[in-house]
């Protein structure tokens, strides 16, 4: 049985729904962005009304419609791209990523994004890249530098600002976090 899921964003999300599937008595076969797929069992239509709660509690829900879908898989091309982006470590233009990918417009496709998540296509694109910068501050031993231009940035000083007016907080703090992270294990 497959479930479409609304509000997936980033591997935390998976993990939240497999052990919450998991413990409503699911076999959880596979899980990605927008979309897990369960064991079918016979008591399912009993279970749907607790699969809603939880994902509810949660922050998701599920999905019905075409648009919904569509949607789902522009968030999960975003993710894939800053994937890409980190490993080639070249730039992705994500409007020519996302619609050769759709093979939609991405006029359209942003504008079926913003009206259905009440933000553009673009600063959601921003907001996920800003999330990515952060993770890689804190875990990882790579410089704003050295981030900005695998993230596609025209310089550290632009991911810098962006980063400030995103979090409220400068790559100093991050760092930091990273330091205390680091005491703490050794302690």
């Amino acid at each position: 049985m497959t479930l479409l899921i609304k509000g997936m964003v980033c591997d935390r999300c998976t993990y939240v729904l497999e052990q919450e599937l998991t413990a409503l008595g699911f076999v959880v076969l596979e899980i990605k962005l927008g979309q897990v797929v369960v064991k079918d069992t016979p008591d399912f239509a009993q279970k749907l009304g607790a699969i809603k709660i939880m994902l509810k509690s949660n922050g998701f829900e599920l999905m019905y419609d075409k648009n919904q879908k569509t949607i789902n898989r522009i968030k999960e091309l975003v993710e894939k791209g800053i994937a890409l982006q980190l490993a080639s470590g070249t730039p992705t233009k994500f409007t020519t990523f996302i619609s050769n990918k759709l093979h939609k417009n991405y006029d359209s496709l942003s504008a079926l994004f913003s009206s259905a998540e009440g933000i553009t296509l673009e600063k959601y694109i921003i907001h996920r890249k800003i999330e990515k910068v952060k993770e890689l501050l804190v875990d990882t031993e790579m410089s704003l530098t050295e981030i900005a231009h695998v993230l596609g940035y025209s310089s550290q000083a632009y991911l810098s600002n962006q980063l400030k007016k995103h979090t409220g907080f400068t790559s100093s703090y991050f760092k930091q976090i990273k330091q205390d992270n680091a005491q703490t294990v050794t302690i």
